[in-house]
C-alpha cells in the first residue's frame, strides 16, 4: 500500500546533507575558489544573514568562541544549504565525531604540527576501513534513515583540514601534506606570526614566506590551502599566492565595523 503524498519521506539516497557535503568536498579538492566568512556568534539570525549573502561556505568558530555541541547544532541547522567547516577546539576524536555527526561538511583542526597528529585526525574522521570513526544515529545520516548511504559516502564527502599555525607545522609541512586522508591545510597567520616571535606582523617577509611555503607544500600534492583574511585586499593577495579556500572577515568584526561606520557618518554630518 502506498502512502499519501503528505506522508512520503525523502529516500535515503537523496540525503540532502550528504549530497551538499559531497559537492563541497569535490569543489574543495579541485581547488576551486571558495569564498566564506567566520561565524562565531551563537545566533540563528547571524547564521541566516551570513548564508543569505550567497557565500560558498561558512567557517564556524568553535575554538575561540563559546560554541558547544548544542550551539553547533543550531548553527548547522540554520546554515541550511550552505556547507560549513567547523574549527574544533582541540584534536579530540569526540569533537571530530560530534561535528561530523551534526552535519558539518568537514573540520578544521587547530595546531596540527606533526605527521602523527595528522594521521590520528584523518583516522578519527573516517569510517572503517580508512579510519576508526564510530557509527551513531545522527542528523548527518537522517537519524538512521539514510545510514547505509551515509556510511558508503561519508569518507569521500567529508573534508578534513589541518591548521598550520606554528613554526613546527611549517617545518613539517611537506610531510603533513603527504598524509592520506588529509584533504588540505588552513593557515592561521596570526598564531603563526606569534610562534615566530613576530606577533601580528603578517607583512613581515619571514611570516609571508612561511605562509607561502605551506600553500606550496600542499599544492605540490594537489591539495587545497585555505587562509583567514582580515579584509578584501588581504584576501585578494592570498588568492594571488595560490590560496583557494578563503575565510574573509569574522561576524563580530564586521558587526562592529558596520555600526562604527553609521556612527562616524552621522557625527561627521
Amino acid at each position: 500500500m502506498s502512502l499519501p503524498k503528505r506522508y512520503i519521506i525523502v529516500t535515503a539516497s537523496s540525503n540532502q546533507v550528504l549530497q551538499m557535503n559531497h559537492g563541497f568536498s569535490d569543489r574543495l579538492r579541485q581547488r576551486e575558489l571558495l569564498i566564506g566568512t567566520i561565524v562565531s556568534i551563537d545566533s540563528i539570525a547571524v547564521m541566516e544573514i551570513a548564508t543569505s549573502c550567497l557565500l560558498d561556505w561558512i567557517f564556524i568558530e568553535a575554538e575561540h568562541a563559546p560554541i558547544d555541541g548544542a550551539a553547533l547544532e543550531r548553527l548547522l541547522v540554520a546554515a541550511r544549504n550552505t556547507p560549513c567547516l567547523v574549527r574544533l577546539p582541540n584534536h579530540e576524536p569526540t569533537w571530530i565525531k560530534r561535528a561530523l555527526d551534526l552535519g558539518a561538511a568537514g573540520i578544521i583542526v587547530p595546531q596540527v604540527n606533526t605527521v602523527d597528529e595528522a594521521v590520528a585526525i584523518a583516522q578519527a574522521a573516517r569510517f572503517t576501513p580508512e579510519g576508526i570513526r564510530g557509527v551513531g544515529v545522527s542528523r548527518a545520516n537522517d537519524y538512521s534513515y539514510a545510514l547505509s548511504d551515509y556510511l558508503r559516502g561519508a569518507n569521500t564527502g567529508t573534508a578534513v583540514m589541518v591548521q598550520a599555525e606554528h613554526v613546527d607545522a611549517i617545518a613539517n609541512a611537506n610531510e603533513i601534506a603527504a598524509v592520506d586522508g588529509i584533504d588540505g591545510v588552513f593557515v592561521g597567520p596570526y598564531d603563526l606570526s606569534a610562534s615566530m616571535n613576530l606577533p601580528g606582523q603578517l607583512d613581515h617577509v619571514d611570516v609571508n614566506a612561511a605562509i607561502v611555503h605551506v600553500c606550496t607544500a600542499f599544492a605540490d600534492r594537489n591539495k587545497p590551502a585555505g587562509v583567514f583574511s582580515v579584509d578584501v585586499d588581504d584576501a585578494k593577495s592570498r588568492i594571488a599566492q595560490g590560496f583557494s579556500l578563503i575565510a574573509c572577515g569574522i561576524d563580530v568584526v564586521l558587526l562592529r565595523a558596520g555600526i562604527s561606520q553609521v556612527v562616524e557618518s552621522l557625527r561627521d554630518s
